[in-house]
């Protein structure tokens, strides 16, 4: 940080910071990304990239579609599984631990904020937890071990034990409703909040990008630590197109 530790963003940040009572923190790919995780969408290296996601209905309607789904949660890449919470994580965590934030609203799926030490109940997971699977039907969890076993030894993932109904891994998919409770939690958040940090995210797709958009119009302060510009940095209060772990790690006073 010694190259931008005098820059003015980083001490309006700070300022900001210091000042809220009711922070959220509203976190996308970017803070994952330097715990190894691959975003989505770059070009040429996002996952979305290299292989078309499978469609929500698609998952439903197809036998073929679901085998290949747990086919590439079982064979394909691993490194969410074998990621730990960085100094991001750790940043947010810290300020959580202080009580000065309401929640962590996020758009990720890795449960590293959860690793880092904040309370599950103080995560709203916009898209879902790819850690486990549950039955949509029943909402029954099963554990990705053992899942994995059962489809390593048959190829194929039987359906729920206690229902009969399709197991699914614990992600919102494309064409998967939005979790309606989460979205409601996320908005009471949002309208209870003094400052919403945006971090690592886009801010590229809706409607969970429209939270910090509300925060800002409800009279919240609105900063964004995010490398790549963002549609909001224009009426954000501050914005740092910086290193996530670096810059938030050195605005808490982490080493």
């Amino acid at each position: 940080m010694s190259n931008t530790r005098n820059s003015e963003p980083i001490e309006r940040l700070q300022a900001l910071i210091d000042r809220a009572r009711r922070i959220v923190f509203f976190t996308g790919a970017g803070i994952s990304t330097e715990s190894g995780i691959p975003d989505f969408r770059s070009p040429g290296t996002g996952l979305w990239t290299k292989m078309q996601p499978i469609q929500f209905q698609d998952f439903l309607s197809s036998e073929e579609m679901r085998q290949e789904s747990w086919r590439r949660r079982f064979t394909g890449e691993r490194s969410m599984e074998n990621a730990k919470p960085n100094k991001g994580h750790e940043a947010i965590a810290r300020l959580m631990g202080v009580g000065k934030g309401l929640a962590v609203i996020t758009q990720n799926v890795d449960n590293l904020h959860q690793d880092s030490g904040i309370p599950e109940n103080k995560v709203i997971e916009l898209h879902g937890n790819a850690s486990y699977a549950t039955c949509l039907s029943c909402q029954t969890r099963y554990e990705l071990a053992d899942l994995e076993q059962q489809f390593l030894e048959h190829q194929t993932i039987s359906p729920c034990s206690r229902c009969g109904g399709i197991i699914k891994s614990a992600t919102i998919s494309f064409g998967q409703a939005m979790p309606e409770r989460e979205m409601e939690r996320a908005q009471e958040a949002v309208e209870a909040s003094d400052l919403c940090l945006v971090v690592g995210s886009s801010l590229a797709v809706y409607p969970a990008a429209g939270f910090p958009e509300y925060a800002k119009r409800l009279g919240a302060g609105l900063a964004i630590v995010n490398r790549e510009e963002t549609p909001l940095d224009a009426i954000a209060d501050v914005v740092v197109h910086e290193e996530i772990g670096p810059t938030l790690s050195y605005v808490v006073g982490i080493n």
